[in-house]
């Protein structure tokens, strides 16, 4: 037998055998042997004739004794955890179970003891066997330095020969003028390095794509979404987390930069006039309650429409006027301008719009742009506007904490009530939708490297001036024109961003513990912060929408994901999913998955449809859903449409021949489809309008599922309304209805059965007390007794298919609510009856696809 330590792990115990036994087993035995305690029986501590050997017994005792505590031993050792299992799920690494390095500092001498005695095989740099791709790096490296060896050694030369009065060839440097900006023509993405050129061939990297290729799943490489490597979700687990990051403790962060940001410049009336081709309602354009959002200190959020045509709608913008410029705050190189030049000044606005609807919008408002007079300019502000939109209890004091107004030239005195001087103050905002609705600052700060890591903010602002500042909220009068919306200033701040070299140069000169001085080259980064509250009014958490130049995102990001939150942590990042499960938890949809009549979310489900098709094709037949064999009771056989898609054109239509439905797949297959057919579009009109005017056949709109006793809605999950040619039937489910939800259970007391006497036997004290325990609540029994089951053959049957309003688009757990919900799109000439009664929300049936039972549960509009 060779030596131990020539053994790479260390082996098992030989009388464990192993021979039948599956790969787990093992180490499940290993655990068992360890936990067991030897023990002698106490016949042998008595003599022939029962008395009590004292010897005898003494030295069973001692046995045992010996025995408990070698299992005590053998079981420390035999579960005993890594160095590297102790270090929080966030900070593991791969190959931190064979190089120290990767172990933080306090672990390094634990793991490197247990990797010794356990001969566990490490690596380092220099041990490993260099790979041809290593070798080509190695080559590269050593000409690179070599290089940078002749232009050190001729920047030397040049040093000396000025410092004796030579001025060998000195060239001036030469600054290039601003790329200008092409008016109504779209954007170029900017041009990336050599080194990662070739990656963005087909696709745009946002501003911190490094940071999230480490760390989080990206799209796949030769499928981009929008032209665009987004994140989809961090690759731990952190779907409990991100619902408690967002609405308990903590804060959840998005770099959201592929929103598509259209300038538009022109005079006033222009903009109006082009606003008002869009669908914006005309109490925002002219009366008092637009106002504020006209002065540039609110923005706008809402559905925009085609102008001409049927006027679909496009899909739900944020439109941002620069503020205007009071008469005191007028610089005094500026009275003497001409007044003849002042009656009629050029005013900007943006337009914020979700990728996968840009070109339908930036179409539309060239159309429109060209018709005005005089006419305005659009430009295409894409890769010069970045985003970070950040939510929770926490997002105000991160923001706070990285976010420094000002620089090394800033007004020493600043009057009190101007944006920059009230921000931070409101540290102690534990949520945005406490200030004034729709709500924007926009000021300058300072490169938030400068004061990195950043340090926890101590908020000393008073509960009563906090309340007395929300309530006035001087912002609205003393908010100044952000330089953001000059192009010149956005340059001029990306431009000076310094190196992180000579940031670190300078930290290291400062004083220890401090940050480095401002200097006044320093640039100062115009920025804009939105605060928006949910869609609906059910008082849910608000979010924070930082807009600053492309280039200064990164920087601000890096700053925000290190800044230490008071409550503990750090703030989290999300990718598009956790976006989607926020909004799903406050039951707001998301765009543009839960908007199929519009263009964009007719492109989303026909893409979503293409991949649940290819996934259910990738399964084999005896493990994937025959949608012809389902058995829907009454004799109805096979799913309803394709039980892969949202089949529209099953509902609006009716069913088909099967030679009809197999060409008009193959056609989905061939051709891409960029209008919803049937002329499906999604209804804007306010809900109170739909009984009063009359609606389109095939127009949507969109809802919010409750289920009302079991089951969780999926997506393409089918919604039915009540039956309505069969009374018995829907009598059935409306007694259903009438049934008390599992969730009431909980407001009824439990029955306590009677005690037994005090000096009643042990044994049944004990089958009294299992009897309490095991025993449901009454309700729970009635419940049970009155409510049939779907494995009985009383439990109703799905409605027929005339009787199906919708599919369901999003639908999962809500932790929230600790129910099942979903949000989903209907027809809303079929549910127009619920409506004439008189309910905001009525109860369908929700039977997801290729099930074959249906759930209960209420829907209301959102």
């Amino acid at each position: 037998m060779p030596p131990q330590s020539s053994l790479k792990r260390k082996q098992l115990s030989s009388s464990i055998d192993t021979t039948n036994t599956p790969h787990h087993t093992p180490k499940r035995a290993k655990v068992s042997s360890a936990r067991t305690i030897l023990a002698q029986t106490s016949d042998k501590a008595l003599n022939q004739n029962g008395d009590l050997d004292v010897s005898s017994f003494v030295k069973a005792r001692e046995y045992e004794i010996k025995a408990l505590e070698a299992s005590m031993g053998a079981s420390k050792t035999s579960l005993a955890t890594r160095a590297f299992q102790q270090v929080p799920r966030v900070l593991r690494r791969r190959t931190a179970s064979h190089n120290v390095k990767k172990v933080p500092k306090k672990l390094r001498a634990r793991a490197a003891k247990e990797m010794k005695d356990d001969n566990t095989p490490t690596i380092t740099a220099r041990s490993r066997n260099p790979t041809s791709h290593m070798r080509l790096r190695v080559e590269n490296a050593k000409k690179l330095e070599k290089l940078g060896a002749r232009a050190k050694a001729k920047r030397v030369e040049s040093k000396q020969e000025a410092s004796r009065g030579g001025q060998p060839g000195k060239i001036d440097p030469i600054f290039t003028r601003a790329p200008r900006l092409k008016k109504n023509t779209l954007n170029q993405p900017p041009k990336p390095s050599s080194k990662f050129r070739k990656r963005q061939v087909h696709k745009s990297w946002l501003p911190t794509h490094l940071y999230h290729a480490k760390r989080a799943h990206m799209t796949p490489p030769q499928e981009p979404l929008w032209r665009f490597a987004i994140p989809m979700t961090p690759t731990e687990k952190s779907y409990r987390a991100t619902y408690r990051a967002g609405q308990m403790r903590g804060c959840v962060a998005w770099d959201m930069s592929y929103i598509c940001t259209i300038g538009i410049v022109g005079f006033e009336g222009s903009l109006l006039g082009l606003m008002r081709g869009l669908g914006v309602p005309q109490n925002m354009l002219t009366t008092k309650k637009g106002e504020k959002w006209r002065r540039g200190t609110r923005f706008w959020d809402g559905w925009v429409r085609e102008r001409d045509g049927e006027q679909r709608p496009i899909a739900r913008v944020e439109i941002i006027w620069c503020a205007e410029c009071e008469k005191n705050q007028v610089a005094v190189s500026e009275i003497a301008v001409d007044t003849s030049s002042k009656k009629k000044q050029k005013r900007k606005a943006f337009l914020r719009v979700h990728p996968s609807a840009f070109l339908q919008l930036w179409t539309e408002v060239l159309k429109v742009a060209k018709i005005q007079r005089p006419a305005v300019l659009v430009e295409d502000s894409r890769f010069e506007i970045g985003s970070i939109e950040i939510i929770g209890p926490g997002s105000t004091e991160a923001l706070v904490g990285i976010l420094h107004p000002g620089g090394a030239d800033m007004d020493p005195l600043p009057p009190v009530d101007v944006p920059m001087k009230l921000w931070p103050s409101l540290s102690s905002v534990t949520n945005p939708a406490s200030l004034p609705a729709n709500a924007l600052l926009g000021f300058e700060i300072s490169d938030p490297r400068l004061n990195h890591p950043p340090r926890t903010v101590n908020s000393s602002t008073d509960s009563n001036e906090l309340l007395r500042l929300l309530s006035s909220w001087p912002p609205d009068t003393t908010q100044m024109a952000p330089l953001l919306f000059d192009r010149s200033a956005r340059l001029t701040a990306s431009r000076l961003l310094p190196s992180q070299k000579s940031i670190n140069r300078r930290k290291g000169a400062a004083l220890a513990g401090a940050y480095p001085s401002a200097l006044p080259t320093d640039p100062r980064i115009p920025i804009l912060i939105l605060a928006s509250r949910p869609e609906n009014s059910r008082g849910g958490q608000g979010s924070w929408t930082v807009l600053l130049p492309w280039k200064c995102v990164l920087p601000v990001w890096y700053s925000l994901m290190h800044y230490p939150l008071a409550s503990g942590g750090n703030p989290r990042f999300g990718g598009l999913q956790e976006k989607r499960q926020i909004l799903f938890e406050q039951c707001i949809p998301w765009f543009p998955a839960d908007h199929s009549g519009t263009e964009a979310g007719w492109q989303w489900e026909l893409n979503e449809r293409e991949k649940r098709k290819m996934e259910w094709e990738k399964r084999p037949k005896g493990k994937r859903t025959e949608w012809e064999s389902i058995d829907l009771g009454a004799g109805r056989k096979g799913e309803i449409g394709r039980g892969w898609a949202c089949d529209w054109e099953r509902l609006f239509e009716g069913p088909k021949a099967a030679s009809t439905v197999e060409s008009t797949a193959q056609a989905d297959d061939t051709s891409e489809i960029v209008k919803p057919p049937l002329k499906l579009y999604h209804s804007t009109v306010p809900h109170s309008t739909y009984v009063s005017q009359p609606t389109s056949p095939t127009a949507l709109t969109t809802i919010s599922i409750t289920c009302l006793h079991r089951g969780v809605p999926t997506t393409c999950a089918r919604i039915y309304q009540l039956p309505t040619r069969n009374p018995s039937l829907r009598a059935k489910w409306l007694e259903l209805a009438s049934s008390p939800s599992k969730n009431s259970r909980k407001s009824h007391p439990r029955s306590i059965p009677t005690r037994p006497a005090v000096d009643a036997p042990t044994h049944e004290k004990r089958a009294a007390l299992a009897t309490s325990l095991l025993t449901p609540p009454a309700a729970e029994l009635n419940h049970t007794a009155s409510v049939s089951q779907t494995a009985d053959s009383s439990y109703p049957l799905v409605p027929d298919e005339e009787d199906l309003i919708g599919f369901v688009t999003t639908g999962n757990f809500n932790l929230a609510e600790g129910r099942g919900k979903g949000i989903g799109c209907v027809a809303v000439a079929r549910v127009t009856e619920s409506l004439e009664a008189g309910r905001h929300g009525g109860l369908c049936i929700i039977r997801e696809s290729g099930q074959e039972i249906g759930r209960l549960a209420r829907w209301e509009l959102v």
